[in-house]
């Protein structure tokens, strides 16, 4: 047969093009899990390079591990100040291995902070000499102070201080498994990270205190040992007794210690402890145990008392705060509080009275972070999805007027180096420049500093592509409806290398679909997990989807799912099902889903609820049943299960072992104290009574993650599982 005309023409075109770029594609290199794994051989070369940075007041400092010194604010042209080497000389038998983490804490003095294994620093890089030094030997939760010197850390449970003297004063005596000091509380929940806080002048020590005696125990066990050993962990789940935390202060120079006189802790959180500018007044949000209200107080820091109870925030369903308030640096009567009051996360201006003076910012989008202020312009520099749901943009607003500035390119994920919470440290000084870490799908990392009064910005750095020369595939974005028929959901598409839009090809969805997680964003590939890459390199198609309940899109948004999580998520899902079948390159008959923790309850639950749908799923760390989850996310995202007994039942996926059809594998760590083995342990005794086969493999020693090079078995493991039972 021969065929004539155009679409002949451009067959034959397509042909010759396929033939003439076979060779090409065989030249690129292929990736393997050493590569493309965080706990791989080869990892660190593949990651986009970087440029470590630190302010010296309002000069820009670059950090390597065997030197430090200036950065060129235009070029990214370096300066060496001092070396490592010169710092051990100093120092004699002391030892610092690394400049990475140094700190510059003093503006106009040439004194750079280091900390070794036995030592901490300040050496005067002008003067080569070690100008103060404190021992640090074995403290945990390490905590310093720049203006006074003193550092606070947990040895042996027991909560500590070292004053600039060096000289150590142990502050409890009665620290245990059972009362804990010093360390994050909540379960790192409401932006908790830390569990001690320095007043303004360094002379006062806030601090959490927890009583987890009355809280059960969850039975972990050591295998390692000749004989397995209990090691339990303390596990408060939904509706049982939980934990009770108290804040206390201590003061430096006069070597007491109180507790603020917030009353009863049973059944309450304390959260986002903040200071006042002049170090007297303690400020603390605290929350009943529903989550439906949270309340912003104010504590004497001297007696302790209660000074005032300045905001009070309900909503019928949570409530959920995760940053303390910040006071703006030319006016001490007047602070920042954030909160989802109007549906979006943003700014509010207060004064010390409780007043709201003004909402300083609005719209349908959520503020990210509050980087910081830039004190001459009297502005707050903001992280905010403005420009887009799957976007991180930057921008100066007015304390006056406002009114918001872009200060970076509208483009891609901005501040990308520190987690939220901690990007003040992109700030200078006096907060007129930063530097900024950015990303977008197409750049792997660009680092420029930038004027947070004008806008102007210098590129310093710009990091090559780690992936040049490997066969790389294709990532796109787009949108689809979620199942109310109205709420755009955002989706990424990882397709096969070589893609051939004539063939069809096994399709694995990977999931999450929690709170508090977007996966979906405009960073490099748009933020393509690696394993995406590695198994699109094998000839799946990858789909990935943030439903109803995901971050960033608002109060609404999120709360689609209280008290009955999963079932929104699925029907969104589904409907990225849908779209995937609409695609005559997708194998419909080849689908598989796989996720971890919140994933893994995902992937359970779609694996049983549409049996009929997909062929394969691997579920990590899967939870099972809410009601053995912990209590302050499992409680403020359903309630009790007291209290919404319907929401449990319709939620647990022991009653859908019976519906599995398709090959399931469930992975556990043996020892995750996130998702205890409980839930799928029980989820096998139920496929066992129904006459289900899931797989069940398990990592022992582990958590909820695997740690280190376990971590590429564990993704040769899931890669296996499709490629055995879905290619």
């Amino acid at each position: 047969m021969t065929t004539t005309g155009k679409p002949a023409r451009r067959a034959l075109a397509l042909a010759l093009t396929i033939i003439m770029t076979l060779p090409m594609a065989a030249q690129l290199k292929q990736f393997t899990l050493e590569d493309l794994n965080f706990g791989g051989t080869n990892y660190h070369n593949m990651r986009p390079k970087n440029l470590y940075l630190a302010w010296w007041g309002d000069r820009l400092m670059y950090q390597d591990a065997e030197e430090w010194g200036l950065a060129d604010m235009e070029s990214g042209g370096k300066t060496p100040v001092a070396t490592i080497d010169e710092v051990n000389k100093a120092l004699g038998d002391e030892e610092i291995h690394s400049a990475m983490n140094a700190t510059f804490p003093y503006p106009g003095e040439p004194l750079v902070l280091l900390e070794g294994s036995k030592r901490r620093v300040l050496y005067n890089w002008e003067e080569r000499r070690v100008a103060w030094s404190q021992p640090c030997q074995g403290e945990q939760y390490s905590d310093w102070a720049a203006p006074s010197r003193a550092v606070a850390f947990v040895k042996d449970n027991q909560l500590c201080v070292t004053d600039a003297a060096g000289h150590t004063r142990r502050l409890t005596t009665d620290g245990s498994r059972e009362i804990v000091y010093g360390q994050a509380v909540h379960r790192n929940e409401f932006g908790i990270v830390k569990g001690t806080f320095w007043s303004p002048d360094g002379m006062k020590l806030a601090f959490y205190r927890m009583d987890q005696s009355m809280v059960t125990d969850y039975p972990q066990v050591n295998t390692f040992k000749r004989v397995a050993e209990l090691e339990p962990d303390k596990y408060p789940m939904a509706g049982v007794a939980s934990r009770m935390r108290t804040v206390g202060v201590y003061d430096l120079q006069s070597g007491k210690t109180l507790y603020l006189d917030a009353g009863d802790p049973t059944d309450r959180y304390f959260s986002n402890v903040a200071w006042s500018p002049d170090s007297k007044t303690v400020y603390m949000i605290e929350l009943n145990r529903d989550q439906t209200d949270f309340w912003l107080r104010s504590y004497d820091a001297a007696t302790g008392k209660l000074t005032a109870t300045l905001y009070h925030e309900h909503n019928a369903k949570y409530v959920h705060p995760v940053t303390p308030i910040a006071f703006l640096p030319w006016d001490d009567g007047k602070f920042l509080l954030q909160s989802e009051r109007d549906g979006y996360n943003h700014l509010y201006l207060f004064d010390t009275t409780g007043r709201c003076l003004r909402q300083l910012t609005s719209g349908r989008w959520v503020v990210l972070d509050l980087i910081g202020f830039n004190r001459k312009a009297k502005s707050a520099i903001i992280l905010s999805n403005e420009a887009s749901p799957i976007q991180n943009n930057l921008y100066s607003v007015s304390l006056k007027t406002g009114r918001r500035t872009p200060i970076d390119n509208g483009r891609g994920l901005h501040a990308r180096y520190f987690m939220r919470g901690e990007a003040s440290a992109m700030l200078s000084e006096s907060g007129s420049l930063l530097f900024d870490h950015y990303t977008e799908p197409d750049v792997p990392r660009n680092v420029c500093v930038t004027n947070t009064a004008t806008g102007r910005s210098a590129e310093i750095f710009s990091a090559p592509d780690p992936w040049a020369g490997y066969a790389v595939p294709e990532y796109s974005c787009g949108t689809i409806k979620a199942a109310d028929d109205s709420t755009d959901l955002y989706f990424r598409m990882v397709k096969p290398i070589g893609f051939d839009p004539a063939k069809k090809y096994p399709t694995i969805v990977y999931v999450y679909g929690g709170p508090g997680v977007r996966n979906v964003e405009a960073g490099w590939h748009y933020q393509s997990r690696s394993w995406e890459t590695y198994m699109a390199q094998k000839g799946y198609l990858l789909f990935i989807l943030d439903n109803r309940g995901s971050s960033d899109r608002g109060r609404e948004f999120e709360q689609a799912t209280f008290r009955h999580l999963g079932q929104r998520e699925m029907e969104d899902q589904m409907r990225g099902v849908a779209y995937l079948k609409s695609l005559a390159y997708v194998d419909t008959t080849r689908m598989g889903i796989h996720g971890w923790s919140y994933g893994g309850f995902m992937t359970t639950s779609l694996m049983t609820t549409y049996p009929d749908v997909f062929k394969v799923g691997v579920a990590g760390g899967p939870v099972i049943d809410w009601k053995w989850y912990e209590v302050m996310y499992g409680e403020r995202y359903m309630d009790t299960p007291e209290a919404n007994p319907e929401g449990y039942a319709e939620t647990s996926l022991l009653a859908k072992a019976k519906n599995l059809k398709g090959k399931l594998q469930i992975i556990i760590g043996m020892n995750d104290p996130t998702v205890v083995p409980q839930h799928a342990l029980q989820f096998l005794d139920a496929c066992i009574e129904a006459g289900t086969q899931p797989d069940f493999f398990v990592y022992p020693g582990e958590g909820h993650n695997m740690a280190g090079h376990k971590s590429v078995h564990l993704h040769e493991r899931i890669t296996q599982y499709f490629e055995d039972y879905l290619k």
